[in-house]
């Protein structure tokens, strides 16, 4: 029996606790998967690591040995209490009693690199699976000085979210992360990983924040809602789509812009790279 599953159910005895289905709460038990977590995150001293979702405590107390502080932020009234028990002592921790999407998170960063201590922060979880992408849009496009963000999420969520625009697991969504960061996959996690097993498979993976843009775009935000109305409605070529959505005027004006770009008139939404849709984008906005 690992150590890491010994403590948990200590814990869950000890606090009368049982996962709560509604936060989608699924404890992880197993030691490998932390450990890699939190060594591929590569937390040094002078980290600041901001954890989403804490839970009983499993990363947080290996978290706590390797960053210059971790600030928790927890929406669970229970998972507060025992949080308060577990690390109230640590120098380095601190935690925010909130939901993650309602927390000021630059003002949060600005507030402890003002102290000086900080140089890079990074965002470390096991994420709740029913809030997954909300949380990561978040944290990419409110533009935070964050170095990197290593999350476990569910399987196939992660296979959208780190896929290279055109690979066969592109959605609207992979394109938005692409243009925020570089993403890879670490550990696929098997459903034993957790008490109780969730129905679905897991894994982690992290987004590094890119410095700048893989695309030169004027308007980011008009980039990506044609985006979105290219994958309204998947099994149509990209041209009927942006037809039906009114993105393109006529059917004969977007075959004007495909052959301008050198596209095929068939082309599907989820075969374009990034750089067309900015050059599709450019075009309608001449």
């Amino acid at each position: 029996m690992s150590t890491i599953l010994e403590e948990t159910k200590f814990i869950m005895n000890q606090y009368h606790i049982k996962a709560n289905k509604s936060l989608g709460q699924n404890f992880l038990i197993r030691e490998e998967v932390v450990h890699t977590i939190v060594n591929s995150s590569e937390i040094e001293k002078e980290d600041l690591v901001i954890e989403i979702g804490p839970g009983l405590g499993t990363l947080t107390s290996c978290l706590l040995e390797k960053a210059g502080k971790v600030i928790c932020v927890e929406l669970d009234n229970k998972m507060m209490h025992i949080l308060k028990d577990r690390f109230s002592l640590y120098q380095n921790f601190e935690l925010i009693h909130q939901d993650i999407l309602k927390v000021d998170l630059k003002e949060l960063i600005e507030q402890e690199k003002k102290e000086g201590r900080i140089k890079r922060v990074k965002i470390v979880a096991n994420l709740p699976y029913y809030i997954t992408t909300p949380i990561i849009m978040k944290l990419l496009e409110e533009q935070l000085p964050l170095e990197s963000i290593t999350v476990m999420i569910q399987k196939e969520v992660a296979d959208r979210l780190i896929a290279i625009p055109g690979e066969k697991e592109t959605g609207s969504i992979t394109y938005r992360v692409y243009y925020y960061a570089q993403a890879q996959g670490i550990l696929e996690v098997p459903k034993s990983s957790f008490i109780p097993e969730p129905e679905v498979l897991s894994k982690v993976i992290q987004l590094k924040i890119r410095q700048k843009p893989p695309v030169k775009v004027e308007n980011t935000e008009f980039m990506f809602k044609v985006i979105k109305y290219a994958f309204m409605q998947r099994r149509k070529t990209l041209l009927n789509s942006l037809v039906n959505t009114n993105v393109f005027k006529s059917k004969e004006m977007g075959m004007q812009i495909l052959q301008k770009l050198h596209l095929d008139s068939n082309i599907r939404p989820e075969n374009l790279k990034l750089e067309d849709y900015a050059n599709i984008c450019r075009l309608l906005l001449l």
